[in-house]
Order: structure tokens, then C-alpha cells, then sequence
């Protein structure tokens, strides 16, 4: 009778201080504690339904129930997704955006995505040899910005690269931020969308002619619709959300070079040249460490779930962390243990770092395939390619911090080229 009293209080308290607390687990302690999948509270003033567990995700993305639109929030837009983009639509005019980001992810498209990313690591590895110590996430961020730019068909100078690099990365880190850092982030996303408008004027003015096929092409001369071309505000958040995401891969590649060190038998593993267990590396990477904590939808009309209303217009927010780590559907959740995708199952709703369901019909990320194998690729190399040493760091993880990353970013000293 006490937790049900308490539950029924978390409807009608505002639990925005307990978010900023917990982080990650804000949904996965609240739910463990009463005993339940489903709870109502208030997040910044707004009345929010949390859900979580095995079902969760199915019924999330079942788009006879969600909609995207207004589901996320004004700061979100301000600083990660910018406005009007592909995440907020919804029906046909969703599936006819989405078309447009899958159409980039062809196998041409993605077989030079690897061959950009292997220069660079080559790169940036003969840059390293004349350092005695780098900041992993730091270089990283520098080195997958020139590789986005470079594929998609953006102009990218020299003189330039931290600018862009750092501009990316602040509008990742601003997102789930309040203060400085996310303020940082709103002006990071001026800019960037200022500078990629720009490049998109240019190449409708054909004063820049980026290779056919290319994401800077697609999207530039991309019609809606209803036969118009994109605006160039559009066109550029679009663009923008190309360019975004694969510098944000610096996380999961730091986070990978990290599992690396603290498990020494999985590096030999990745050492010995196995593809598969590659895979499954970077599966596991992408399942334990925290990146997104939840998503957002608003509900299309009433229905019940676990003996909950849904009541029309009200936003939900699901639990991706939590699920990622549900003891109902992995085994040791909190272990990193590569083996358990060995013989996994895939299924559409029980593993979501970027979304559940489909991508060709639903919200999962159109660009997954281009994390894996970027992750993949820079694995191989970070394992077969170089030799280095881990000084003493705070490798601490937040779990309160979103987004997280280790403390010190991950030190390595004397890189080496093998």
C-alpha cells in the first residue's frame, strides 16, 4: 500500500531534480522500485508516462499508437536534432525522408566510408608516432569529422577541422545538459547550420558540385512530397544529421578502447583477426555503454497497456538504457561479455542503442549500419595496428552525465604504429 501511495504521488510530483540525479537510471530506479513497467510524473513541467521492460519497445514503435511530432523537446532541437528534421515526422512523410538517408547507405556509399576511414586512421596514427601521449576522444572526434565531411561531400579546409569537429561535439554533449555546456550547444548549432546552409546554396547555385550519390548531393537537390526541394534550412538539419552522428561514433570508439583495457582477453580476441567476434565486440560495446538514455513519442490516441491509460497527446518516454541492461532479457547485464551475441537472436525490440523496429519503415536510426562498421573498422585498427600504454586516469563513468564518457577521455601514451 505504501509503494502504490508513493507511485500514485510521482503522478503529481515534478521529478526533473531526480533526472538530473540519477541520469541513465532514472526510469530503471523508479520502475525497480514499485515494481512496475509503467509510471506517471512530470519532467520540466510537463506530464510524462515512463515506460520500460521487455514489451516496452514493441509497443513504443508501433506507429498506430506514437507519433513524433512535438515529442521532442525545443532544447533537444536547439542543440542535437535541430528543427524540422526526419525525427519528428511521422506516416508517409516520414517514410518518404527516411527513404532519402537509406538511399546513402548503399553498398557503393558505405565501401567508401571504409576506405576514408582507413586513410585517415593511417593518418592520424603516423601523426601520433610524434606524440608522446592523445586524448582518444579528443582526436577522435577531429579524425571522424574529416571522415564525414569527406564522404558526404562537404568541403572541409584544414584550417577549419576543430572548428567543425568541436561544433558537432558540443551540440552532442549540449543535449542533455543545463548551464554552460548547454548553452555551448545551442551556439555550436547556429553555427553548423549557418555554415552547411551555406554549402547547400552553393551546390544549388552549382558553385559546389559534390560527387552524384553523395549525402551532400542527395540531399541538396532532395523534393518533398509534394514536388518542392527541401528548404535550406531543412536541407542543412538533414545534412547536418549525416555529418552529427558520425562524429559521435568517438564515443563508442572511446568506450570500446576502454572495454579493451579493462579486459585484456578481449583485446588478444580482436588481436587474433576472428570477424565475427569483432561483431560481437562492438555489439557488446554498443549494449553496455550508456549513450542514449531514453527516447520520446506522444501517444496518437487512448489505449491501455499493463493496466495503464495512455491518454491521447501525452508524451512517453522509453527506457532505452534500461533495456539495453534488463536483467528479463540479458543474462549478467551488467558484465561485458562479447559471447552472448554468439548465438543471439536478433530482435527488432530487445536491443535499441539507436532505435527499435525497422529502419526502412520505422524510427530505428538509418544510419546503424555506418556505426557498426565504423566502430568495426576502427576496433581492428585501434587492436592489429597500433601498440600503446594506458598511464593511470580517472576512468570513472557518470552515469548521472548525458551524454557520459570515461573522466579523462581516455589517455594513451607512445602510440606505435605495429
Amino acid at each position: 500500500m505504501i509503494k502504490r501511495q508513493q507511485l500514485q504521488c510521482m503522478k503529481y510530483m515534478d521529478s526533473s531534480l531526480l533526472l538530473l540525479l540519477e541520469g541513465y537510471k532514472f526510469i530503471s530506479n523508479w520502475g525497480r522500485k514499485y515494481h512496475t513497467d509503467v509510471f506517471e510524473t512530470y519532467l520540466m513541467g510537463k506530464k510524462v508516462i515512463c515506460i520500460r521492460g521487455p514489451q516496452a519497445s514493441q509497443i513504443f514503435y508501433d506507429e498506430r499508437r506514437f507519433i513524433r511530432e512535438n515529442a521532442t523537446p525545443m532544447r533537444v532541437k536547439k542543440t542535437l536534432t535541430g528543427e524540422n528534421g526526419v525525427q519528428g515526422l511521422d506516416g508517409a512523410e516520414h517514410r518518404h525522408r527516411k527513404m532519402m538517408f537509406l538511399s546513402i547507405m548503399n553498398p557503393d556509399n558505405l565501401a567508401l566510408l571504409r576506405k576514408i576511414l582507413l586513410k585517415q586512421w593511417i593518418l592520424i596514427s603516423q601523426k601520433w608516432e610524434r606524440e608522446e601521449s592523445v586524448v582518444l576522444f579528443d582526436e577522435m572526434q577531429e579524425m571522424l569529422c574529416k571522415v564525414a565531411c569527406q564522404w558526404a561531400g562537404v568541403p572541409l579546409r584544414k584550417s577549419e577541422v576543430k572548428l567543425r569537429a568541436d561544433d558537432l561535439g558540443k551540440m552532442i554533449d549540449g543535449f542533455g545538459a543545463i548551464g554552460p555546456r548547454y548553452w555551448e550547444g545551442r551556439c555550436s548549432r547556429k553555427r553548423t547550420e549557418n555554415w552547411i546552409s551555406d554549402i547547400i546554396d552553393k551546390i544549388r547555385n552549382y558553385q559546389i558540385t559534390p560527387r552524384i550519390g553523395s549525402a551532400a548531393y542527395i540531399i541538396a537537390w532532395h523534393y518533398d512530397q509534394s514536388g518542392k526541394l527541401l528548404s535550406k534550412q531543412v536541407a542543412a538539419v538533414e545534412l547536418i544529421n549525416i555529418l552529427r552522428p558520425i562524429v559521435a561514433i568517438a564515443t563508442y570508439i572511446t568506450f570500446g578502447a576502454l572495454a579493451m583495457h579493462q579486459h585484456p582477453e578481449c583485446y588478444r580476441k580482436l588481436r587474433l583477426g576472428d570477424e565475427r567476434y569483432v561483431s560481437m565486440f562492438t555489439q557488446e560495446v554498443r549494449r553496455l555503454f550508456p549513450f542514449t538514455p531514453f527516447v520520446g513519442a506522444v501517444v496518437k490516441k487512448d489505449f491501455i497497456w499493463k493496466s495503464h491509460i495512455f491518454k491521447k497527446g501525452t508524451l512517453v518516454l522509453l527506457d532505452v538504457y534500461g533495456i539495453n541492461h534488463d536483467p528479463r532479457i540479458w543474462d549478467w547485464p551488467n558484465k561485458f561479455y562479447p559471447e552472448r551475441f554468439y548465438d543471439w537472436e536478433e530482435n527488432a525490440f530487445d536491443f535499441i542503442p539507436q532505435g527499435g523496429g525497422k529502419a526502412s519503415k520505422g524510427h530505428r536510426c538509418a544510419g546503424e549500419l555506418v556505426t557498426i562498421q565504423v566502430m568495426e573498422d576502427s576496433f581492428r585498427f585501434l587492436a592489429r595496428n597500433l601498440s600503446y600504454r594506458v598511464p593511470p586516469q580517472n576512468l570513472k563513468i557518470s552515469l548521472r552525465r548525458i551524454p557520459t564518457l570515461p573522466k579523462s577521455r581516455f589517455i594513451i601514451m607512445n602510440p606505435k604504429r605495429k
